[in-house]
This record gives C-alpha cells, structure tokens and sequence, in this order.
C-alpha cells in the first residue's frame, strides 16, 4: 500500500486534507503515526518557501511521499499582513492563540470602515517524493471581508476563518455551514488538493 505523510502538526487542518483525499488509492498518514515529532523552523519568505521547506525535511526523515502546506492571512489595507507571520503576528518568538489573533485584528482595523476591510486567506501545497524531490506545487486562495465582529463559533486553529466574510454566500468561512456545492467552489484547501491529486496518483502509479 502506498503511503502519503500529511506534514502538519495542525490537527483540524490534518483531518480536513484527509477528508479531501479520502478518494485516492493511499493510506494517509499524520506525523505522529510515523514517530516524528519535530517542528521545522520556517525560514521562508513566502508560503510556497516554507511549503516546501516543510515537506522537504519530513519527506527525507521519514523516506515517504510527503505533503505539506503553508498559508495564511492577507489584509488588503495592511498591504498583505500578517501573511507568513500568520500566526507569530503579535509576537515573532511564539504562536499566539486563535482568540488573541482574532482580538489584535480587530484592533488593527478599528478605525478601518466597512467598505475598506478586504482579506483573503492563501495557502501553497507541496508535494515531495521520499528523497527530497518536488514534485509539484499548487495555490489557492479565497477572498472576502472582515466585518465588524468576528463570528460565534470558533474552529480550532482556523482563527482567521472566524474573521473572514463571504458576501456572495452572506456566510462566514466555515467549513461546517457550507453545502456540499459550496465546499467545492469556496474551501481553497480543496481547490488547491485537487489541482495536486493528478500528480500523487501518477506516482503512486493508479
């Protein structure tokens, strides 16, 4: 059985790409089911750097087809922060809690109106092969606004999904309220997925 390492240590973020593989020939595996429990230092400039930085590293330490990701947040009236410093936005040397990423938003575009609060969330895949090679990228993104109060309901680690507003669907990013149809035109995870599945099947050869 072929293998695919999902290189996050974000468990909601782990099920969801389960969830939207689930469909491949492939056993899924986290990196706890492989043994390995170190972060890699993000380094990169961009998400697609830190991308494949991530799935790099742990594709060569655990000798398995590997995926990884990296995303975040993009303010148009911030010029596109706090983007890789998604969630060390407050404070470089640690990851603030979703709560406080949420709260220091706000406080950011207090004064900001409403017709000016334009964001979107990005993310960049990486696909690498057991000895290091990338074999593909692929990036998504999905653009709203920030209201005025952030949402009630809260998922773990998706801060920012509580905070960004489709107009079109007059909903929040969240996953658990979207319809099927609307999970495939609007979660960027998915999108971005799909554009790599051609390329995981090839090389598992189905």
């Amino acid at each position: 059985m072929n293998i695919l390492l999902i290189a996050t240590t974000n468990p909601g973020k782990l099920l969801e790409i389960k969830q939207f593989l689930s469909d491949l020939p492939i056993e899924l595996v986290g990196l706890e089911d492989v043994g390995i429990t170190e972060n890699v230092e993000e380094t990169g400039k961009t998400f697609e750097e830190n991308a494949v930085l991530k799935a790099t590293y742990y594709a060569k330490k655990s000798g398995l087809l590997t995926l990884a990701d990296d995303g975040g947040f993009e303010i148009d009236v911030l010029h596109g922060e706090p983007g890789v410093k998604s969630h060390r936005w407050i404070d470089s040397n640690r990851e603030s809690t979703d709560e406080e990423l949420i709260a220091f938003t706000f406080e950011r575009l207090k004064d900001v109106p409403e017709g000016k609060r334009g964001a979107q969330l990005r993310l960049v895949l990486a696909l690498v092969a057991p000895n290091g090679d990338l074999l593909a990228t692929a990036e998504e993104k999905i653009h709203g606004i920030i209201p005025l109060t952030p949402a009630t309901v809260r998922h773990a680690g998706f801060p920012y999904r509580s905070i960004l507003f489709l107009p079109e669907l007059g909903k929040f990013y969240d996953h658990l309220t979207f319809t099927k149809e609307e999970t495939e035109e609007y979660n960027h995870r998915k999108r971005a997925l799909e554009k790599l599945k051609p390329m995981i099947k090839k090389y598992v050869g189905y």
